[in-house]
């Protein structure tokens, strides 16, 4: 992520999952932290929401 265009499409992109109740894009730390169910919705799924919006992603633990 280069810009707040590329944030703004990486935030978009976990809203609007079903079970994802807050999302932190780190712009400057190419990082984005999700607040979810883990009942609803699997970290394999964020991974490919931001992946499908064009970034690359993977989990941090």
């Amino acid at each position: 992520m280069t810009c707040s265009h590329c944030k703004a499409k990486v935030e978009e992109a976990l809203r609007g999952l079903s079970g994802v109740y807050g999302v932190f894009v780190d712009l400057d730390g190419g990082s984005a932290e999700v607040d979810f169910d883990g009942e609803r919705i699997d970290t394999e799924a964020l991974v490919a929401a931001v992946k499908a919006s064009g970034y690359e992603a993977q989990v941090v633990d």
